[in-house]
């Protein structure tokens, strides 16, 4: 099971990985938007924002979020760590119900080339 440490250090990766991306993953991620990801096993839910091509992480707190994001994320930690090393496929999981993402419509749009 992925540890805290683990999953923070998956979510700054996840953020180089978008500021390094082509034009058109640039592009996607260039949305301003709060962001949460709750990591179920551990039961702590990270928050912070995708803006600017990068996600800034500004805090973790035990259990699911304690208000709504605009794009909210839920997975296991190893789901999370196989995510960002390129073992898990997004859509894959998303289609299976590993990995759950909810956001507007609008954003789900943009998001989709990130898949």
């Amino acid at each position: 099971m992925a540890t805290t440490q683990e999953c923070r250090a998956a979510l700054d990766k996840l953020s180089d990985n978008l500021a390094r991306a082509g034009d058109d993953v640039r592009g996607a991620a260039a949305l301003d938007r709060s962001l949460s990801c709750h990591v179920t096993d551990l039961d702590r839910t990270f928050t912070g924002r995708l803006a600017g091509g990068r996600i800034r992480v500004d805090g973790v707190r035990p259990g699911p979020p304690a208000t709504k994001a605009q794009i909210r994320l839920a997975m296991t930690g190893d789901d999370l760590v196989a995510l960002v090393e390129g073992e898990l496929n997004f859509a894959k999981a998303w289609a299976t119900g590993r990995v759950r993402l909810e956001a507007g419509v609008r954003d789900l749009l943009r998001l989709r080339s990130l898949l």
